[in-house]
């Protein structure tokens, strides 16, 4: 169990919070997998937020919403899901979303042809490549996590080193 106690400014949305995370990291799961996952949860952060069973559970994405019904509103994947479970996420819930730490011109060939519903609306975000590997050098079990999101640009410090990266969105249409 990693924990992580997180500053987080989103200048972008308006959001700004300290929480604490006590992240689970499954075994088949990599660090890399797991910052984006993070991040993720720091960048769709809002009321009802929670990390999904994701590795270890296939019926959860990493991260969801779910309002005070327990009716999920928003259903974000991280890493490279294939095109039928953006599909099912986006049918499910109001806003679908897909972090990864791969290539995304690989991720978007991979989905071409396929039938996403919604996919207009679906937002597939990626970092700078070495961004994530750099993070992944920083972890600890107890880590200072703060992260700053304005115009596009993350700014991470993590456990006294600090990262950047452009946040790209990229079209599935």
């Amino acid at each position: 169990m990693l924990v992580f106690s997180v500053q987080l400014a989103d200048v972008d949305r308006g959001v700004y919070e300290d929480f604490t995370l006590r992240v689970a990291k499954h075994p088949s799961e990599t660090e890399a997998f797991m910052i984006t996952r993070i991040l993720a949860y720091c960048l769709e952060y809002q009321d009802g937020i929670e990390f999904g069973g994701g590795v270890s559970t296939a019926e959860d994405p990493a991260v969801l919403v779910k309002d005070l019904t327990g009716k999920v509103t928003a259903w974000i994947e991280v890493g490279s899901p294939d095109a039928a479970r953006v599909h099912a996420g986006s049918k499910l819930a109001d806003h679908a979303a897909v972090y990864t730490h791969r290539d995304p011109a690989k991720l978007l060939a991979a989905w071409e042809g396929k039938t996403i519903h919604r996919a207009s609306e679906v937002v597939l975000r990626s970092f700078d490549s070495k961004f994530i590997e750099a993070a992944t050098g920083a972890l600890d079990r107890r880590n200072q996590l703060s992260v700053s999101a304005t115009e596009g640009t993350l700014y991470v410090e993590l456990n006294g080193e600090s990262f950047e990266s452009s946040v790209r969105t990229h079209d599935l249409v």
